[in-house]
């Protein structure tokens, strides 16, 4: 492999993993749900998240020359993960699940030409191949049958995925010269407080406290945010934007492996075929040539 490659696998992997997280705590949030509305779960899964951060990074962030930057990139990016969140959430009331999680992997699509637009360039063949396949394996595996009729729910949906999609395009343009644990930290308090000030009037105010909250809460407060975005920052430090966005198409895969390990939920041939798909396309990405043009420094 070449020093190219073994630089960005490290970062690959790790980002692997917060994918397989995120797909694995689809069902646990699902049931939270029950006992609490949308964004009050949102506000204190984000909340204990910055605590966490906070107390994890004490000290490192503060002594970082470029404070300014990470917390102006931090702010940014909080807006984009808080739109996606809440746009998902609109979604669902008028749109299927099944139509919700296929458009909101469509970030993958919205990526390369964010990319285009911000830096003026064209992705590479092989990431714009990948993007295809991963996009032909999203709808085979999210979608019950071939067509998709668009909805207000839809619509709302894709602006999450534009949102979720501008995520990754401003963690890419300030994690290199950032310190990813103020970076991280900001994002992820900017999500908190927009969420703790909207939860009073955007929705019917709902909590009941369970073990299944509680629980739901520690695993996607402290794993899924604390952890998975401190990771997913790291990562994009030396990850290009399409690449990332390849890697994080595989949460649906993860999501179904989870069911399928804890409820026996078999994959059909079609969904069989559509994982397929989405690992091809992410590894086209990840196996490009390595004298490829780079991408625009951020």
């Amino acid at each position: 492999m070449t020093r190219s490659g073994t630089s960005s696998l490290r970062p690959s992997l790790s980002l692997l993993f917060v994918v397989m997280i995120w797909g694995a705590t689809f069902t646990v949030v699902k049931e939270a749900l029950q006992d609490a509305s949308t964004l009050v779960f949102l506000a204190l899964r984000f909340s204990l998240a910055t605590l966490v951060m906070a107390a994890a990074f004490a000290g490192r962030y503060t002594a970082f020359p470029s404070a300014r930057r990470s917390i102006q990139g931090g702010i940014w990016a909080g807006l984009a993960l808080f739109g996606g969140y809440l746009f998902q959430t609109m979604g669902l009331r008028y749109t299927s699940a099944p139509n919700s999680a296929f458009i909101t992997s469509l970030s993958v699509v919205a990526v390369p030409f964010l990319v285009a637009l911000v830096y003026r360039s064209v992705p590479r063949p092989a990431e714009v191949a990948g993007v295809a396949l991963a996009t032909a394996g999203l709808a085979l595996l999210t979608l019950p049958g071939w067509g998709l009729a668009m909805g207000l729910g839809d619509l709302l949906t894709l602006v999450c995925a534009l949102s979720f999609g501008v995520h990754v395009v401003i963690l890419a343009r300030f994690a290199p010269k950032c310190s990813f644990e103020l970076l991280s930290l900001t994002q992820v308090g900017v999500t908190a407080l927009i969420a703790l000030g909207a939860v009073w009037w955007a929705e019917p105010v709902r909590l009941r406290w369970t073990p299944r909250l509680a629980l739901a809460l520690a695993v996607t407060g402290i794993l899924a945010t604390a952890l998975a975005f401190s990771v997913q920052t790291w990562a994009q430090r030396r990850l290009s934007p399409v690449r990332t966005a390849l890697i994080l198409a595989m949460e649906p895969v993860f999501a179904w492996l989870t069911s399928y390990l804890a409820a026996g939920e078999s994959l059909s041939r079609r969904g069989a075929a559509g994982a397929a798909l989405i690992l091809a396309g992410a590894l086209l990405a990840e196996l490009k040539p390595s004298r490829a043009a780079g991408h625009p420094s951020h």
